[in-house]
């Protein structure tokens, strides 16, 4: 009888195999469950604080920029930050990147020097990031401006010199070592923020509503030089963080109410319904503003506003 020989199975990637995968590496790392670390994540670690909480398949993502950059997602080195269609953007504190680049091991010392200080702010009007590596002869450097980055948030209102030295610090990183697919919460902000600031059809008609009838009472004197068909328009303007930035805006970093409260000045002082309309269109284009009380006290002042001017080219004309 002939011998029956047994053909070993040949694993076609032994290498894959045998890798642990990126959920069970990181249990090992931090000695957790592999079959709680998901679980263990969303209620810790990536827990959101608005908008439902991130899929599977989103704290994977989170997991792979951890993975490859090294960061402790329980230390906040690195964390999710909602965007507004649900989803997250993967944010590294300034922790995480300290680590990473004192990590690097290209890396050979940093230093910030300070740019003039402006007489109207008491601040640095920028900071600079030198970044040297052992196999480069020149340092790396990177310059960011108070007037570009400086915003309305808690951490610029209480701590600009150190918030622009991050940026400075972020921004010199990135050129120096090629660290991408990572941000700071500052830069997650402007991400949002310019995946569009909607005003909403409902919102522009409630203007509208307050400026129309006024304006069909008005006589032609105080619509000059604009025309009535110059109402804000009743389709939903989309408008990036960037146009709205550009814009004849209030003062940069300001807060909201204080924004509003400076278009509530420039309505007061509006000589023509052409006036009121523009002020209104940008005070509705700021990040939240049609969802702040102060905004519907601000429609209701230019509403009134607008009769004023009605009766006085009235009481002018006869």
């Amino acid at each position: 009888m002939a011998a029956v020989i047994e053909q070993p199975q040949v694993n076609p990637n032994p290498i894959v195999a045998g890798k642990p995968s990126l959920i069970a590496k990181f249990a090992a790392r931090f000695g957790v469950e592999p079959n709680k670390m998901l679980t263990t994540l969303k209620a810790t670690a990536f827990r959101v604080k608005e908008g439902p909480e991130p899929t599977n398949e989103q704290l994977m993502a989170l997991l792979i920029v951890a993975d490859q950059y090294g960061l402790n997602p329980w230390t906040k080195e690195i964390y999710a930050f909602p965007d507004k269609h649900n989803g997250i953007v993967p944010v590294v504190g300034v922790d995480g990147w300290s680590r990473i680049i004192n990590e690097h091991p290209q890396f050979d010392g940093m230093e910030f020097v300070d740019g003039p200080v402006d007489a109207k702010t008491n601040l640095p009007e920028w900071i600079e990031c030198l970044m040297h590596r052992k196999d480069r002869a020149h340092p790396t450097r990177a310059r960011e401006y108070m007037v570009e980055c400086k915003r309305g948030t808690q951490p610029w209102q209480t701590h600009p010199r150190r918030m622009l030295r991050h940026k400075s610090l972020m921004q010199c990183a990135r050129i120096a070592f090629g660290f991408v697919g990572i941000y700071d919460e500052d830069e997650a902000q402007r991400i949002v923020d310019a995946q569009s600031v909607v005003m909403q059809n409902d919102a522009i008609d409630a203007l509208n509503a307050t400026i129309k009838p006024a304006l069909q009472n008005a006589p032609s004197e105080t619509l000059a030089p604009a025309k009535q068909s110059e109402v804000v328009d009743a389709t939903i303007v989309e408008k990036t963080a960037e146009t709205v930035a550009t814009a004849d805006l209030p003062e940069a970093g300001a807060s909201l109410e204080s924004q509003l409260a400076d278009f509530r000045t420039a309505v007061a002082d509006a000589t023509s319904v052409a006036d009121v309309a523009a002020a209104m269109e940008k005070a509705a284009a700021l990040p939240n503003a049609l969802k702040a009380p102060e905004y519907k006290a601000l429609a209701d002042f230019a509403g009134e506003r607008i009769k004023k001017l009605g009766k006085e080219a009235k009481a002018a004309k006869s």
